[in-house]
């Protein structure tokens, strides 16, 4: 396991303990790798670039949602990895495209676990409740529907960079909640 591995693996395990400063350390720590990832493969399928962040930020929410689904004894990487290349191959379906991506041209790392059985639904529409009506709405239209930021925006008569700025609030609201939640549940 390379420094990198064992720095995300050991602040995605923090960050399950309820440690919000690992946690926004390993989001923007691997934000950029995602986006080099995305950016690399639109490119090799002739995808549009501008597609990219969006891809991003749909694996963004999906780690943050799922993030109870890693495996602390595993690695972070290929758990990651194939969360993102899932998420560009939806964001590229609905666009029209089919899409075949071999796994080893997205990473050349060891398949992810399969992830746990839940009641994934009833918890996203549990915290979705929680959060005011704009950021919900956003939210729910990217990461539930799968809508793009641009499609959002016209949905929402917002400016793409207004419904970038809700989605990015509604991960800090989620995101402060959902450790405030893991606490209570540690006392």
């Amino acid at each position: 396991m390379d420094d990198r591995e064992r720095r995300w693996s050991r602040d995605m395990q923090a960050a399950l303990g309820g440690d919000g400063v690992a946690y926004d350390r390993l989001l923007r720590e691997i934000a950029p790798a995602i986006r080099r990832v995305v950016q690399r493969r639109l490119s090799a399928l002739g995808a549009p670039a501008s597609d990219c962040e969006d891809i991003v930020q749909e694996t963004l929410l999906a780690v943050h949602l799922k993030r109870q689904s890693w495996r602390s004894g595993d690695p972070l990487s290929p758990w990651l990895w194939t969360i993102a290349r899932n998420k560009m191959i939806d964001h590229l379906r609905r666009r029209g495209r089919r899409v075949e991506v071999p796994v080893e041209d997205f990473a050349d790392l060891l398949a992810a676990p399969e992830e746990r059985p839940g009641t994934e639904a009833e918890e996203v529409a549990r915290h979705l409740a929680r959060l005011p009506d704009k950021q919900r709405d956003v939210l729910q239209a990217v990461a539930v529907e799968g809508a793009s930021i641009g499609e959002t925006a016209a949905r929402l008569k917002m400016t793409p960079g207004a419904v970038r700025v809700a989605l990015h609030r509604a991960f800090a609201s989620l995101s402060a909640r959902l450790r405030s939640d893991a606490t209570e549940e540690r006392t």
